[in-house]
């Protein structure tokens, strides 16, 4: 593309409504940040309430659904064409996943999730609290959480995207992957409210999530180094985070995410070994074995669990939660792995998304929230009670009974660190993608403009304790965009197969010119 079209191609009505909207949101949240928090409770409340069940059944949907294509006649289909090769060695990609995906919440949540539902057992667990019992159901349920449910928006998001841009040379936009039901023209209207709303989705998310990252950041500075908490230390973090992730985004994908993502990985790898082994080994294997025995055999009933007859709310504070904080996340994350997934099979597609990190998180969370488990249950800690206080701190709560504490501790906040780096990095290339009509590398200013207000809305919402209101009214979306996916994953399931039969036919024809060939070799 003209480097002059490229650097005015954003100047379009994505780019505008949804900048737009979400500059209102962000006013709002700093103005009047209770008020902000109170209507998305409201509305959000009232959504998990109606709907539970439909997140619930969508997203075993969208599980079933990404493992047939995995292993049905589809699997081999490679996207790119049948002669192209993946562009980045399976370590390297499986990091790039990992970092621009939920890396950051498995650090964040991978001790405070086991441990709060080790004090505060789900209702219709049948278990007190703080018992051998409640440790048990507080794994599995913490699995089950953060296991391939968590991941399936994601896949499907990516793949479709993948299928439309390589095999059927689609624009980068959410939008074209309905084009087999909808048509490849017109419904402009309809189009751009589906990109816009990706957009919107995609910036409240990743600033509300740097938000609360860096006060959990926060947190580690002041248990390590007894760095006062408060706006200015979290202002600071911002801006140093948005010098590093700047520079990261201007050196393209092919250096900065990828060095980072190489890096997060081996970090989370040492920090997961080194906890291994000088924790309470036995247990955390034992813990992990267990607590992958008891996921998979309640994989189905928990898939379709509801809380309607405890009149609890168990159900919609934790994985009603997470699949629609999915799948309004789903743009931004499956828009970054399809453009890092070309020449990967639809198969290795699928094991590599929605299996490999998944099962990182799962054993994460077995070694760090097992050894926080086991601190509490036999060493007479209150890690528990501590995380019930402060979730920003339960990390440091456990590492600083371990030996070498502190220096786990700061490889923490590096990890940490790091990880919104590159999340925030990869959501500067997609949004630049989503406002550029697709373009698959979009121009330096665009990326910059949307880096500056990501970090911008962070402070904002920092300075006004208004990211919580924020981070709900990002979920509220999610409820219309899952109709969106139902009808993209509808049309990707026609594209395939039409395509599929085209191949198919045209190898045949092919056969049968060899042999009408071969026939006329052999007459003559």
């Amino acid at each position: 593309m003209d480097e002059n079209k490229k650097k005015t191609n954003f100047m379009n009505s994505i780019f505008w409504v949804s900048f737009s909207i979400i500059l209102i949101f962000a006013i709002w949240g700093a103005a009047a940040p209770k008020q902000l928090a109170d209507s998305a409770d409201i509305v959000y409340s009232f959504i998990a309430e109606t709907f539970g069940w439909f997140y619930m059944v969508f997203v075993l949907f969208l599980v079933v659904f990404n493992f047939y294509m995995a292993f049905s006649k589809y699997g081999k289909i490679r996207l790119g064409g049948d002669d192209v090769r993946p562009k980045y060695p399976l370590f390297t990609w499986i990091a790039m996943l990992f970092s621009c995906g939920f890396g950051v919440s498995i650090v964040f949540w991978g001790v405070a999730e086991p441990m709060t539902h080790f004090g505060s057992p789900p209702p219709f667990a049948g278990v007190e609290p703080e018992t051998p019992e409640a440790a048990r159901a507080a794994m599995w349920n913490a699995f089950f959480n953060n296991g391939v449910h968590q991941w399936a928006s994601f896949t499907f998001v990516g793949l479709a995207l993948s299928y439309f841009i390589y095999r059927q040379q689609e624009r980068s936009l959410i939008s074209d992957t309905m084009n087999s039901v909808i048509g490849s023209t017109g419904k402009k209207p309809l189009r751009n409210a589906i990109d816009i709303t990706a957009v919107i989705a995609t910036v409240m998310g990743v600033a509300t999530t740097l938000g609360l990252s860096v006060l959990q950041i926060n947190g580690g500075l002041d248990a390590v180094f007894a760095v006062p908490g408060g706006t200015t230390t979290q202002i600071i973090i911002v801006l140093i985070m948005f010098i590093f992730f700047m520079a990261s985004t201007f050196s393209g994908l092919d250096r900065g995410i990828k060095y980072l993502s190489n890096i997060n990985l081996a970090l989370a790898l040492i920090l997961m070994l080194t906890v291994l082994f000088i924790g309470p080994t036995g247990f955390i294997l034992e813990t992990i074995t267990m607590g992958i025995g008891d996921y998979l055999q309640n994989f189905f009933q928990a898939s379709l669990r509801l809380d309607q007859y405890t009149n609890g709310t168990w159900v919609q504070d934790w994985p009603v939660y997470y699949w629609a904080w999915t799948i309004a996340w789903s743009p931004f994350v499956g828009m970054f792995v399809a453009r890092i997934s070309r020449g990967r099979t639809v198969r290795e597609f699928v094991l590599g998304v929605m299996v490999a990190p998944p099962f990182i998180g799962i054993i994460w969370i077995g070694i760090f929230g097992g050894t926080a488990i086991n601190l509490d249950l036999f060493h007479g800690t209150d890690i528990a009670g501590a995380v019930a206080q402060d979730t920003t701190s339960a990390l440091y709560s456990m590492l600083e009974h371990l030996p070498l504490g502190t220096i786990l501790s700061v490889l923490s906040i590096c990890l940490l660190f790091t990880f919104l780096i590159t999340s925030a990095d990869s959501a500067t290339f997609v949004l630049g993608m989503m406002t550029s009509n697709g373009d698959p590398n979009p121009s330096v200013i665009l990326k910059g403009i949307w880096g500056t207000l990501i970090a911008a809305i962070a402070i904002i919402l920092i300075i006004s304790a208004g990211l919580s209101g924020l981070q709900t009214a990002s979920l509220v979306g999610a409820l219309p965009f899952s109709i969106v996916l139902f009808v993209a994953a509808i049309s990707l399931l026609k594209a395939i197969r039409e395509d599929y039969r085209e191949a198919r036919r045209q190898e045949e024809l092919e056969r049968q010119r060899k042999i009408t060939e071969q026939i006329k070799n052999y007459n003559s």
